[in-house]
């Protein structure tokens, strides 16, 4: 392990801290050619187009990949690397069992984590979460004391969440973790969709028909009114609207950054400065855990028709007075410095769990999970 490292963050940290935060600044250019697909959004511009300040010039760009879901990627790696036995984290996990099998769903991928629905309608050997030993933890963390989400999900203090559907005021926990991807001097292109049936097959069938059920074909003309064999997925499609056509960029940027202010602001209830101090940076080492095992790859895969190759990449301490301090840290490193300092926050009293504690869903949950499974359209 790297020591000189482990003091490094334990000094980023420190209450007379001269760091700002950790940056990271990728440079990426698209796969085969210059064009890549970003997020579609509704109205008539389907992509986010907006000017940046980029290296003190004004440039036009497009949105790749937003904070969130850019967090929720670093959860899916940090989640990938907790079941190899790469790394050891806490995890909640709901297992549902539906007639197409069963369904997994962790806090790593709750979408409001530790204040998600699903952890709420879940049971605990027969018991509602909320009124379970570790839904009552939970409960107690207040700006004050984050010490109940260190301990069995930190992510939450990482990422952000906020429990914005029980009554009262909860606290909101702000993330001290961001990163963002965008494309610079955006060209907009255009698409036109055909779906080919190597038959082209024609005709009509019943109007209730569904899919998967049995239809009766109708030869054209036979049947005034009816369904297309498109509509059931035989036949050849021919789009009559246009189809986003994605972008021509020059290259894309991530940048990323930890706030040492955001971490500095997170309280431990009564626990020594020293006991704070190495809570804080054990949560900086798994910031930095997470960014890595996601990014430190030679691509990005954002979605379909979005695979972005890395050019170079910069990882710095921001320092007071502008000045900067490069340094380099690969994902087993950083894991690494992630467990040290985990286990010395333990010897000092406050211990981050590493087990899964297994839940179920509520029966009213239960049926919903089984619904969305076997019968619900991907419509809104």
């Amino acid at each position: 392990m790297d020591q000189v490292f482990l003091d490094r963050l334990l000094e980023a940290v420190d209450d007379d801290r001269t760091d700002a935060g950790i940056s990271v600044r990728g440079v990426y250019r698209a796969a085969a050619d210059e064009k890549v697909m970003p997020p579609t959004f509704p109205g008539a511009r389907p992509y986010l187009l907006e000017p940046r300040r980029v290296e003190g010039e004004t440039r036009k760009t497009v949105v790749l990949d937003q904070v969130p879901s850019q967090a929720n990627r670093i959860e899916e790696a940090l989640l990938a690397a907790r079941d190899k036995g790469r790394i050891e984290l806490p995890l909640f996990e709901l297992q549902a069992k539906t007639s197409r099998g069963a369904v997994r769903l962790t806090s790593l991928e709750f979408p409001h984590r530790y204040a998600d629905a699903y952890l709420r309608d879940s049971l605990l050997d027969g018991v509602r979460f909320d009124k379970s030993d570790p839904g009552k933890r939970l409960r107690e963390v207040s700006p004050e004391d984050v010490r109940p989400l260190f301990e069995r999900d930190p992510g939450s203090l990482i990422f952000g969440a906020w429990d914005s559907h029980r009554k009262g005021r909860w606290p909101r926990f702000a993330r001290f973790y961001t990163s963002a991807m965008f494309g610079l001097d955006p060209l907009e292109g255009e698409r036109r969709s055909m779906r080919k049936d190597p038959l082209n097959l024609q005709g009509s069938i019943d109007d209730k028909t569904r899919a998967e059920a049995d239809w009766t074909f109708y030869a054209e003309g036979e049947k005034a009114k009816g369904k297309k064999l498109s509509e059931i997925g035989h036949g050849q499609i021919l789009a009559n609207t246009e189809t986003p056509g994605g972008v021509s960029i020059s290259q894309a940027r991530r940048d990323a950054w930890i706030s040492l202010g955001g971490l500095e602001r997170l309280r431990f209830g009564d626990v020594s400065s020293e006991t704070a101090r190495l809570a804080r940076a054990t949560l900086l080492a798994l910031a930095l855990a997470g960014d890595r095992l996601a990014f430190d790859r030679p691509s990005a895969w954002l979605r379909s028709g979005c695979d972005l190759l890395r050019v170079s990449e910069t990882l710095a301490f921001e320092r007071d007075g502008g000045e900067t301090e490069e340094f380099s840290l690969s994902a087993a490193e950083a894991i690494q410095v992630f467990h040290e300092l985990r286990d010395r926050t333990a010897t000092e009293g406050l211990a981050m769990a590493a087990d899964t504690i297994q839940l179920e869903p509520h029966p009213s949950l239960a049926k919903a999970i089984e619904f969305a499974v076997t019968k619900a359209t991907d419509e809104g």
